[in-house]
């Protein structure tokens, strides 16, 4: 999580707590919580009509993703245009939601998301290359497979997932380990699901429910939560979350879904002359090192400002080295040396693997893009509004509130960050009338929003792409994989987080 990103969302955060306390709160002047209009029963069912029209698109029409997103979005933003929809310009003035404002939303939404991930997963991209195409990543799997035993292979993908996704983003541990999970799968000849959903629970139960990723922290300061509360109780409850969502239901997956691993040669057997494997300990270093600089920008972020006051070189320092794009250039520009030159590849063939592999990733990069419009047009049309004041009316607790609203914009936007910001910024009001919580129940209402975060990941969702082509799947297979996967995140971390909730 970079520097940048997280003022963005601060921002963000910022306007949303704002719209929840003052004007164009869901609560009237005495608390009370108005019934929905007509107007937001509208472009509810137009973002759940939007959406059932993009998958069909998709599945069954198989029109080319990026515009299948495109034409889910005009569909979208011509119903709120219809509806009367008043949009905010940059200056703070209304004026009405038109359909060249739509095209805007859409190309901005673009912008927005392919800046803050296209270098992330370019850059581990070309890390994954080189980890490949020196033989890392099967001496890595070799030692693991040797030390764990097939038959508990994946509780070492769960331990490497927690690890990594402990700092990194879903997408950058992704690409960092999927030249392990790949080689693994090859190396212990176990069923690819019963790896793959594993190392995918982990990694999104860290994104969505620890600090210091961006949702996280900006529900701890939302609702004014002690950050160690909400990284022990994610602890507590994400971990038997993520092996719920990951090995126990990969032994359902395995009998329903098929689904085989993308070829992996064995680089021992076809090196040429002259060239060498890698060492564990430098492989294992190169692979480590963005995650120990991000962690720089994590320890600068937790640091009190009493003791490393904002602005201080360290902290800069810090937080410009941990920042996801600077620590990844870093890590390979070294991996160049450790897993090329000094396996005896030359310059020209290290240029050549981060080149190529970049043609691969070409069209999920510009789907993930489109995704990002889409959630874009959903936000900007007032759909994630509607679906916070439609929670608002069920007169729930806290912590099933604050899942629900978390969940329902998820499924809406595809983005867990928005989903938590928007889920946080809509309970201030509500946390406000139950003076009664304490740290431990307002950071399992935190926990229990990240998990909403997570729910019912599909073609919205930058995410889903991602691990579609990262794994090789279909679009059904990633439905029924991690899809289901997700869903049950989702739904097991909120019960996990109502159940201590209860009895505390």
């Amino acid at each position: 999580m970079g520097p940048a990103n997280l003022s963005f969302v601060r921002r963000l955060a910022k306007d949303l707590r704002f719209s929840a306390s003052g004007r164009g709160s869901a609560h009237d002047s005495l608390g009370r919580v108005p019934m929905l209009t007509p107007t937001d029963w509208k472009l509810i069912l137009l973002a759940l009509a939007a959406i059932g029209v993009l998958v069909l698109l998709i599945t069954r029409f198989k029109v080319n993703p990026f515009i299948s997103l495109l034409l889910a979005s005009l569909m979208v933003g011509a119903g709120a245009v219809a509806t009367g929809r008043l949009f905010k310009d940059a200056a703070g003035k209304e004026i009405a939601y038109t359909m060249v404002g739509v095209a805007k939303s859409f190309t901005e939404g673009i912008g927005a998301t392919l800046g803050s991930i296209a270098a992330i997963v370019g850059l581990g991209t070309m890390l994954g290359k080189l980890l490949a195409e020196s033989g890392g990543a099967e001496v890595l799997a070799k030692r693991f497979a040797a030390y764990f035993g097939p038959q508990r292979i994946q509780w070492c993908i769960m331990a490497l997932a927690l690890a990594v996704g402990l700092t990194t983003w879903f997408a950058v541990g992704l690409v960092l380990l999927l030249p392990i999970l790949l080689t693994l799968t090859h190396e212990t000849k176990q069923p690819f699901l019963s790896l793959t959903l594993p190392l995918l629970s982990c990694l999104s139960v860290m994104h969505g429910v620890m600090p210091p990723h961006p949702g996280p922290v900006v529900a701890v300061e939302f609702l004014k939560v002690e950050m160690g509360q909400v990284l022990f109780w994610g602890f507590v409850i994400g971990i038997p979350t993520a092996a719920v969502a990951g090995p126990l239901f990969a032994r359902w997956a395995i009998k329903h879904v098929e689904a085989h691993p993308p070829p992996m040669p064995r680089k021992s057997d076809t090196l040429p002359p002259g060239f060498r494997l890698p060492g564990f300990g430098l492989t294992l270093f190169s692979i480590l090192l963005p995650v120990l600089l991000m962690l720089l920008a994590t320890v600068a972020e937790l640091v009190p400002v009493g003791i490393l006051p904002k602005g201080h070189l360290i902290r800069e320092s810090f937080a410009f080295i941990g920042n996801p794009t600077i620590a990844l250039t870093g890590a390979v520009l070294f991996a160049s040396w450790s897993l090329g030159l000094n396996c005896g590849y030359n310059s020209a063939q290290v240029l050549k693997f981060t080149e190529s592999c970049i043609g691969t990733v070409g069209m999920t990069i510009l789907v993930i893009g489109g995704g990002g419009g889409f959630a874009r047009v959903l936000r900007d049309s007032g759909v994630a509004e509607s679906i916070g004041r439609l929670g608002e009316a069920a007169h729930l607790s806290p912590l099933l509130y604050g899942w629900l609203v978390s969940a329902f914009i998820r499924v809406a936007t595809g983005s867990a960050t928005v989903a938590i910001t928007t889920a946080s910024g809509l309970l201030v009001p509500v946390m406000a009338m139950h003076p009664e919580l304490d740290q431990t129940h307002k950071a399992l209402i935190v926990v229990a929003i990240g998990c909403g975060s997570l729910f019912l990941s599909h073609l919205n969702d930058s995410g889903f792409w991602i691990v579609k082509d990262s794994l090789g799947l279909s679009v059904g297979q990633t439905l029924r994989t991690w899809t289901v996967c997700e869903t049950i995140v989702g739904i097991t971390g909120m019960l996990f987080s109502l159940a201590v909730y209860s009895v505390i």
